[in-house]
């Protein structure tokens, strides 16, 4: 598990201040603080329709900020513009995965691969049972090969912050078990920060070094996630919206 602690004096990897995210005028997400040092896991979690979604997309730069500041290696970010977080190295796996469905595997890799990212073939070790399927259109993958490409694509893209929306979107829980533990190996051998949406709330845990509940907005818990895992009743109560949230 990474170290999670930023040195004194030391900007932290990646850093959301006071970040209130939503649609037109309205916000979702109110007043959000993170601060995450490279090669940490960091599980969002919580209910259907707490926001989850829409505050990865707003990192990401493809809906605006209506307020508070993201940073990546102490360098805010400009508002509601995707190709600068990209740029920076903000690089979102969406719940739909977005493929090109009529390319093959290889092909949406290549398209998707930046200048000094991982070669194709380097990013298919974290993949074997993907490696026998690059000349197969993406539209012909299984769900959880589609999966698989989805994070591969942002892989070769060398993200510093990976963002992704749903992993097990659609997958049987099987499927999810032998996924899930990729993104633990993509924080621990490249660095990136990983923020994960999940609802197997367990699984995620697993491969997590710290999670928060969102719940109508505010961050209902926050904590290491082993302290959370040991807790179930605790979890509970967060989704159900019986604790206070975190103070700001």
């Amino acid at each position: 598990m990474a170290d999670q602690s930023v040195l004194a004096g030391a900007a932290p990897d990646f850093e959301c201040r006071g970040v209130v995210a939503g649609h037109g005028s309205v916000p979702v997400v109110r007043d959000l603080d993170l601060s995450l040092a490279a090669g940490t896991v960091l599980a969002v979690l919580g209910p259907n329709g707490a926001g989850k979604t829409t505050l990865m997309t707003t990192i990401a730069g493809l809906l605006p900020r209506l307020g508070g500041d993201v940073l990546v290696a102490g360098r805010p970010l400009p508002n509601a513009r995707p190709a600068a977080a990209n740029k920076a190295g903000v690089v979102l796996v969406p719940d739909d995965r977005a493929l090109f469905t009529t390319l093959t595997v290889r092909e949406n890799l290549y398209l998707a691969r930046k200048a000094g990212g991982p070669d194709i073939d380097a990013t298919m070790a974290m993949f074997p049972a993907l490696r026998k399927r690059l000349q197969v259109a993406a539209g012909a993958l299984s769900g959880g090969e589609q999966q698989m490409l989805a994070v591969a694509r942002a892989l070769v893209q060398k993200p510093k912050v990976l963002l992704i929306d749903e992993m097990s979107m659609g997958l049987a829980p099987v499927i999810v078990e032998d996924l899930l533990p990729i993104v633990r190996r993509i924080a621990d051998e490249t660095g990136a920060v990983v923020i994960l949406v999940e609802q197997h709330v367990q699984l995620a845990l697993e491969v997590a070094d710290e999670a928060i509940v969102v719940v109508h907005g505010d961050i209902g818990l926050r904590g290491s996630a082993a302290e959370l895992a040991a807790d179930p009743g605790r979890l509970e109560a967060a989704y159900l919206g019986e604790v206070q949230p975190v103070p700001r």
